[in-house]
């Protein structure tokens, strides 16, 4: 039977060295591959080229390999909530390349899918498009995007089997999918870890063909991204935003 199990989190980022280009899943604080950054972070391992939708908070995700300036350069949609990364770009310290969610997205769906490249509108006329191909199809302009090419693809789910079957919960869905489908090497670390068939099947959101290692994880954080107060006849009521992680 396949058995895709490493037994810890040292196992399952061996090979991960300098000068890498790495996809991250997530998007905001929700479905983060927690444990294995943590360990990227812990050995020091530097000049990555980092592919997440975001940039992470200054001392969770993303952020904690920005303050150790072990990422060379990040491509990502949104990095608004990152002080240090907002530091290392006006500094000159850090390379950037923002992209539209909708074409990162679809550029990680392309190099899952085997395809070279996608045609997109999205940033046509703008700096988006500068130094790319623009072509017209029915009378409209497209610019053509390349699939990335990632060394490691690390991903985090709910639930994942020794085959490597996952399912991820809730808005940690995100872009853990299709980054688990693009990587020349995928790592899934999981909440909780189970036997083949105790996953339903028609559950399943990544199956286990895309998955090389997986493991599971331990000391999740389930943060809030954005809590807000407000007065409601006389009581106050706290209302927070929870991405179930």
């Amino acid at each position: 039977m396949i058995n895709k199990v490493v037994n810890d989190v040292q196992e399952a980022i061996a090979g991960i060295t300098d000068g890498m280009t790495l996809m991250l899943g997530g998007f905001g604080l929700c479905g983060i591959p927690e444990n294995c950054i943590k360990e990227i972070v812990r050995q020091g391992i530097s000049g990555l080229t980092c592919i997440s939708n975001n940039a992470g908070v200054d001392d969770f995700g993303i952020g904690l390999m920005l303050q150790k300036h072990q990422v060379k350069k990040m491509i990502a949609s949104y990095v608004g909530e990152n002080a240090e990364f907002e530091r290392q770009l006006l500094s000159g310290e850090l390379e950037v390349e923002l992209i539209p969610q909708g074409t990162l997205a679809t550029r990680c769906l392309a190099a899952g899918y085997g395809m070279p490249a996608i045609f997109t509108p999205a940033g046509v006329g703008t700096e988006v498009a500068d130094g790319k191909e623009v072509r017209n199809f029915g009378g409209r302009d497209y610019v053509m995007e390349m699939a990335f090419e990632a060394d490691f693809a690390i991903v985090k789910a709910w639930k994942g089997d020794t085959a490597g079957n996952l399912i991820y919960r809730k808005t940690a869905r995100n872009f853990n999918p299709v980054m688990a489908m693009a990587g020349k090497m995928t790592i899934a670390e999981v909440e909780e870890l189970v036997v083949v068939g105790e996953l339903d099947p028609d559950h399943i959101h990544t199956p286990g063909i895309y998955v090389h290692r997986i493991f599971q994880g331990q000391g999740y954080e389930k943060r809030i991204e954005q809590r807000t107060i407000r007065k409601r006849e006389g009581i106050n009521l706290a209302k927070a935003v929870d991405y179930a992680g």
